[in-house]
């Protein structure tokens, strides 16, 4: 795994900032990380595991980039949602200012009562796709946001291949076992044949995860995963080749208790299969319903207008509507969006805020009322001068809260994910005493092994 250098990230003082963390594939996973994360001096650190993000305040002298070293170090991979603040830069040139955190420097407006000085730049062009500008280096929440979407896509596509080539698969595997009637001559190396793809590579990624956790000294429940199905498909592939199992016209009953003979004629192959298949079933329903769980709050974010005619130099422009400043005064004609927050300069018209409020009757604003951004007018033409902009919007606060709610942990989520932090450790202890006793009391390897598996 590729470690990303701290020097990579700029330092801050006390600074709240968001991970995506991945590789996680269960809650022990999650509270791993968030253990690792809190060990450092001045970290508080709150990690999701059904939205995969990481809360993280740290302190003065920190960078980012530490963070993201340590998550690395822990096994999985980190990037920022969003950059830190960036700390206050030298006076600008008159007329312009910084912009917050992931976004250009932006010119700063004059006041509605003072004219524009002759010596002013001249104004921006109108934006066209050929003249957006370039995009920026450093990842904004918008690129990191569609990024994190198409991998979701991606992941998503590639475990519903995985899950239905093993599922086609480990069906006959499971019927041919469980069924003694349809268990024909050489039937359990037709059954090899059909597991191991399944075991190999439908359960690639639950192997990679245990070897992975394994090389830091931790175990999840892709540890669990791994070792039940690798030991049953070894078991199964010894007493094929070395033991009885392989002999023509063997047959495979349907028992519900352990033997304790220690016979070599008994092939667990649809039990790595199966264990397989049902779990990536588990784990495709899961990214699924997280993808879902995200759509509303996408929704959201994109409600906002893209562009807007803003009132520069004595004439309208269209430019993008995150270019917009405190103090810019743009136009919304009837049936525009409201690209941000501001007061009503000119005209009158009625909004339609049904998408905030849920009122489905249009609200009368005229000169001094305030209207928010994303509503829709629905009436006369209005100028509006812009007083919250990007993340001090109502849109972007309402979001906000959304998120924070996928990211909070209520007090029953933070004991199940105590309790996942020792429930690995303590089945693989109780698989081992179990073969020791049945071991240790006379019983046969095969009754001994089928007990603790």
């Amino acid at each position: 795994m590729a470690s990303t250098a701290a020097a990579d990230f700029p330092a801050a003082d006390a600074s709240e900032a968001e991970l995506m963390i991945g590789g996680m594939t269960c809650a022990s996973c999650a509270a791993r990380v968030e253990k690792k994360l809190n060990r450092m001096d001045g970290v508080t650190a709150t990690v999701n595991y059904a939205t995969e993000k990481a809360r993280v305040t740290f302190g003065e002298g920190l960078k980012l980039g530490d963070l993201v070293a340590t998550v690395e170090k822990t096994g999985y991979t980190a990037r920022p949602v969003a950059q830190p603040p960036v700390p206050a830069p030298a006076p600008a040139p008159e007329g312009t200012r910084e912009a917050g955190p992931g976004t250009a420097p932006e010119v700063s407006p004059k006041p509605a009562s003072e004219p524009a000085p002759e010596s002013a730049p001249p104004p921006a062009p109108a934006f066209t796709p050929e003249s957006a500008p370039e995009p920026a280096s450093e990842p904004t929440p918008d690129s990191v946001a569609r990024d994190i979407e198409a991998d979701q896509e991606v992941s998503l596509a590639a475990l519903r291949q995985r899950l239905l080539v093993s599922a086609v698969l480990a069906t006959p595997v499971v019927l041919l076992a469980m069924i003694p009637a349809l268990q024909f001559d050489h039937w359990q190396w037709l059954s090899l044949t059909l597991a191991a793809p399944v075991v190999v590579w439908g359960g690639l990624p639950f192997h990679r995860a245990a070897w992975t956790n394994a090389k830091h000294g931790a175990a999840t429940m892709d540890t669990l995963v791994s070792l039940g199905t690798l030991a049953a498909f070894g078991w199964s592939v010894w007493a094929l080749f070395l033991g009885d199992a392989g002999m023509p016209g063997m047959r495979h009953g349907f028992d519900l208790t352990v033997s304790r003979a220690d016979a070599t004629s008994t092939i667990y192959l649809e039990v790595a299969a199966g264990v397989i298949t049902f779990i990536l079933l588990g784990r495709y329903l899961e990214a699924r319903a997280k993808r879902k769980s995200g759509a509303a709050l996408r929704a959201l974010m994109h409600l906002g207008a893209k562009d807007v005619a803003v009132l520069r130099g004595g004439r309208e422009m269209r430019v993008p509507a995150s270019t917009l400043v405190v103090g810019d005064r743009f136009v919304v004609r009837p049936g525009e969006k409201i690209a941000t927050d501001g007061t009503v300069v000119e005209g009158s018209s009625a909004v339609d805020a049904s998408m905030l409020t849920g009122e489905s009757v249009p609200v009368e604003v005229t000169t001094g009322d305030t209207v928010t951004g994303a509503t829709l007018n629905a009436g006369g033409r209005l100028v509006v001068e812009a007083t919250r902009v990007g993340a001090d919007t109502q849109l972007a606060r309402m979001a906000k809260l959304v998120e924070d709610a996928q990211n909070g942990k209520a007090s029953a989520q933070r004991l199940a994910d105590r309790i996942s932090a020792v429930f690995v450790p303590v089945v693989i202890a109780l698989a081992l005493g179990t073969l020791g006793y049945w071991l240790g009391n006379g019983a046969g390897l095969t009754a001994a092994f089928t007990a603790a598996v």
